[in-house]
């Protein structure tokens, strides 16, 4: 059985052909399941260090970093009121002068994805993106669902908002990045008018250069359509400007 089953666990880190002991499973996967079990739990839980993001953010030279907290005033009201996350708690700073991208690093469900991935997401990104391309200062927005980013980008007159937030952990990884992209973002938007590229979590799930390809490809296509969503494909060729 270990024979045949080796080689396909070597590519996936599902729980496949686990040895039994009787009628149960053996004692070393139960004990393995209840470590990630427990990595999920404090991974929904988990704070986001914003002062530590801060740092990480001003060496990116976008401008200094915004903290932009949702209506949910803990993490117990943001896990069971999901409403109160999708808005924040007041008005966020306005821009005067229009933008190309505004970026939103959010805790979402896994703060420790965020603190593992979105700098080095967007420091492949940056050098991918269009010549003359004018980014927004980042924003971190805690206590925040994918949504809170449509008030961020109206309020920052963005073309397009990128939300970068902590996906919800399962029981093979708990620190997994998504990254969401919406055209001509306001309140009220619908999510099928966004784009999403998930799993981003090396070395199991997608590299934060294949992620950031993508989503370059994504927002060229994104500025040709004008618009983001179910209009909007990734066909594996990086959709043309």
């Amino acid at each position: 059985m270990s024979t045949f089953w080796e080689p396909l666990r070597a590519l996936t880190p599902a729980r496949i052909g686990l040895a039994r002991s009787g009628d149960g499973v053996g004692t070393r996967h139960v004990l393995e399941a209840a470590e990630a079990l427990a990595l999920a739990r404090d991974a929904v839980h988990g704070r986001l260090d914003v002062e530590r993001l801060t740092d990480e953010l001003r060496g990116l030279g976008l401008g200094e970093p915004v903290h932009v907290p949702s209506a949910a005033p803990d993490r117990a009201t943001y896990l069971s009121r999901p409403d109160l996350g999708r808005r924040p708690a007041a008005p966020p700073p306005a821009r005067e002068e229009p933008v190309d991208l505004a970026v939103v690093l959010a805790d979402g469900l896994s703060a420790e994805a965020v603190h593992r991935h979105a700098v080095p997401l967007l420091e492949a990104l940056l050098p991918e993106l269009d010549a003359g391309t004018s980014v927004a200062p980042p924003v971190i927005a805690t206590q925040a669902r994918v949504a809170l980013g449509d008030h961020i980008g109206a309020a920052l007159r963005a073309r397009l908002v990128l939300v970068l937030i902590g996906e919800r952990p399962g029981l093979s990884s708990h620190d997994s990045l998504g990254a969401y992209l919406t055209w001509a973002p306001a309140p009220g938007v619908q999510d099928s008018a966004r784009n999403c590229v998930s799993n981003i979590h090396p070395p199991h799930g997608l590299d934060h250069a294949a992620a950031a390809r993508t989503l370059a490809g994504l927002m060229a296509g994104a500025r040709r359509l004008e618009a983001t969503g179910v209009r909007l494909k990734d066909t594996g060729g990086l959709l043309p400007g």
